[in-house]
């Protein structure tokens, strides 16, 4: 076994293919209602991203920046999202494939790539659309081969990958079909179970990087006593699905914060997850950005890690630029 890594980590991708590209001001053709409409736009073109679509070029980017990479971690979401359903909307499966297909073409046995909630479906802000679909995760396992967990051991480092939505499920369970929850609910169970086994199994010597694309799962993680007993080994857990910093630091200012049952889904799941927020720090969480960032700071990257059996983990974030 080697004693040095360096490890190259994306997250938050999105890449458009051609079939979500066509879909012109998708996140608004969906909303009914006037005044709601005329928010999500705003808050889309001034703060989280004017033109979804508008940043293949930032993974080619990427491509160039890891030909040194011993390893590359890709931390969910590769595509748009489109059709709120995950890949099992054709235009969605696309863009996945051929995000994936560009990192394993250049990296194949060196990547590695966890489940974002976009490939499985999510219901988008101010409209009940979409939602969480078991031919989602059957495409997203099957089709795109993406392992719902996976484990790689490198000597004192142990790199777990899980699967966010299925750890979170008691609260995204809602936004499921009634006559899939059920299967969901096996799914979890199923994966449950492996990550106990692996906490479990963990030697006294061994530290944990842990690949957590949605940190609203860290809280049920910590449910699992064997999760429980090895906090002390987890040195870091890199979560996307924020975008930015800037909601990671938002995200710490209201830990605790009541539930908001009124506002429709997305207020109800992100107080609820922003709830459970304080049990998010014993697992040590580092964000890796999306590639492009929000609107608001173009502040979108990658992170290398280097990997020593004498040191701890070094983490340093680079930027990429929108042009």
């Amino acid at each position: 076994m080697r004693d040095h890594y360096k490890l190259f980590v994306i997250s938050d991708t999105h890449y458009a293919s051609a079939a979500e590209q066509a879909r012109c001001d998708y996140c608004n053709k969906v909303i009914s209602h006037p005044l709601r409409r005329i928010f999500v736009r705003a808050f889309r073109h001034f703060i989280w991203m004017r033109d979804p679509f508008g940043h293949n070029h930032l993974l080619d980017n990427f491509l160039s920046a890891a030909s040194s990479a011993d390893l590359v971690v890709a931390n969910g979401d590769y595509s748009c999202d489109s059709g709120f359903i995950g890949v099992a909307d054709d235009a969605a499966f696309e863009s996945a494939q051929e995000c994936l297909s560009k990192l394993r073409a250049q990296f194949r046995d060196k990547f590695h790539a966890t489940i974002g909630d976009h490939e499985l479906g999510k219901k988008p802000l101010g409209v009940d659309a979409g939602g969480l679909r078991i031919a989602s995760y059957h495409r997203a396992t099957k089709d795109l081969g993406l392992k719902p967990f996976w484990q790689l051991d490198l000597g004192k480092y142990v790199l777990m990958g899980v699967t966010s939505t299925l750890l979170a499920l008691p609260m995204f369970e809602s936004e499921a079909l009634s006559e899939e929850v059920k299967e969901w609910r096996e799914l979890r169970a199923q994966r449950v179970d492996e990550i106990a086994r692996a906490f479990r199994s963990l030697e006294a010597h061994q530290r944990v990087l842990l690949f957590c694309h949605d940190p609203t799962a860290l809280p049920y993680l910590a449910e699992l006593p064997e999760v429980r007993a090895k906090l002390p080994q987890i040195e870091r857990t890199i979560i996307g699905h924020l975008h930015s910093n800037l909601l990671l630091f938002k995200s710490r200012l209201l830990h605790g914060m009541p539930v908001i049952n009124f506002l429709g889904h997305t207020p109800r799941r992100i107080s609820s997850a922003l709830r459970q927020g304080r049990h998010w720090k014993p697992f040590n969480p580092l964000l890796c950005p999306s590639l492009a960032g929000i609107q608001l700071l173009k502040d979108g990257g990658y992170y290398t890690v280097e990997l020593d059996a004498q040191k701890p983990a070094r983490f340093e974030k680079h930027g990429l630029s929108w042009k």
